[in-house]
């Protein structure tokens, strides 16, 4: 029974640091990430892409969903760290513009890494019934 609330717990834990990013990147793609080449299409594919994960994952969709979310999550804080130093596509940002979106998008990425981590750890620590 506790695991069976722990693993639901975590998994509503993936869906709303998901969810949160996602939401995020629509909001930026919408104020002005649009206008940027390359970048622009990438926030909102992010959006839309991190949005429907989280749904599914609520919903109880298949475990390998969990890492598809954590390894989509791990590109975007590389593709947020390439913003800030070398430049991704041409496009650079500086420290953690536009605030305070930067630093809750990067947080909810690495809660989502920390989750689906947890997730898999709990999946391979159950011990068969017998």
């Amino acid at each position: 029974m506790r695991s069976t609330v722990i693993a639901v717990a975590i998994r509503l834990a993936i869906s709303a640091s998901l969810g949160v990013s996602g939401v995020i990147h629509a909001y930026l793609y919408v104020n002005g990430y649009r206008d940027i080449p390359t970048v622009g299409p990438g926030f909102l594919g992010q959006a839309i892409v991190f949005c429907v994960l989280a749904l599914l994952i609520l919903a109880s969709g298949p475990d390998w969903l969990r890492w598809v979310a954590g390894v989509l999550s791990v590109g975007a804080l590389v593709a947020f760290a390439l913003s800030r130093t070398v430049g991704l596509f041409g496009f650079a940002e500086r420290g953690w513009n536009p605030s305070p979106q930067a630093a809750v998008s990067v947080i909810a990425e690495v809660l989502t890494v920390v989750f689906v981590a947890a997730s898999m750890l709990s999946s391979r620590t159950k011990t068969p019934l017998t």
